[in-house]
């Protein structure tokens, strides 16, 4: 969409509505719209404010307000020089077997994560069940914000047995890469999908609006012996990630 087909578009749906809403708060919702409507592409780059303000004939403080709500929430990006940008979608093939790093990297964005636990403890009865232990025995389970060019849109925790990786110190950024170094790589998986509203914690973590949907990935990965070496649950922000899968006849 071109720069004043976009206004065009966005002072149509300001017009029409009819909800009595703020004025900041149609534009926000408008540009919403051309964001989650496909009308933007990820990394396009919106028109100055002063220049909304003008097309729109509304106030550079409105404006500015609709775009700080949509950046707090991560549709938009602001970069140097006062730049505003549409924020990554990211796309997972559930085709293949992948890390979350070579998903991002695959894609051109700068894979990271913030850690919030490491621990060696007995398994919570999801973990029991998934990895196949008793309470008695022990396993190592890590949480961490997955982020994506610095934007948060995963919340991780895996576990996986001691007796694969039996301390925490073993891990760096790379959960893979500590499975490989144990010779305990993952050669398949078995993975479910489903929505979950966002809980307070998903929304302090995340920074995404209280009302986000998410996609609740959980996986169990298998060794070649079908020894069940992990089993991890992301809660991914539906607002940002897609999961897409190749059908063939």
């Amino acid at each position: 969409m071109t720069p004043d087909a976009l206004l065009d578009h966005l002072k149509q749906q300001i017009a029409e509505d009819g909800t009595g809403r703020p004025l900041h708060r149609r534009l926000e919702l408008a540009l919403e719209h051309a964001i989650t409507g496909s009308l933007l592409a990820r990394g396009a780059v919106l028109p100055s404010e002063r220049t909304m303000s003008e097309a729109l004939s509304v106030s550079r403080v409105t404006v500015r307000k609709a775009l700080e709500g949509l950046v707090s929430g991560g549709l938009l990006n602001r970069r140097r020089g006062s730049r505003t940008e549409v924020g990554p979608r990211v796309e997972k093939s559930l085709a293949r077997l992948t890390s979350f790093s070579e998903d991002m990297l695959s894609r051109g964005l700068e894979p990271g994560g913030i850690w919030l636990s490491k621990q060696v403890t007995r398994p919570g009865p999801s973990e029991m069940m998934a990895l196949g232990l008793p309470n008695t025995e022990q396993i190592l389970r890590l949480r961490r914000i997955r982020t994506a060019d610095g934007m948060p849109i995963a919340i991780e925790t895996a576990a996986v047995p001691i007796r694969f990786l039996p301390r925490a110190d073993l891990i760096g950024d790379s959960l893979y890469r500590a499975l490989a170094d144990a010779g305990a790589m993952p050669d398949r998986a078995v993975q479910r999908l489903h929505s979950a509203p966002a809980t307070a914690e998903d929304v302090r973590l995340l920074k995404c609006p209280a009302n986000t949907a998410l996609l609740v990935m959980e996986r169990r990965c298998f060794l070649a012996d079908s020894q069940i070496v992990e089993f991890t649950e992301t809660r991914y922000r539906g607002d940002v990630y897609d999961f897409v899968v190749e059908l063939a006849r």
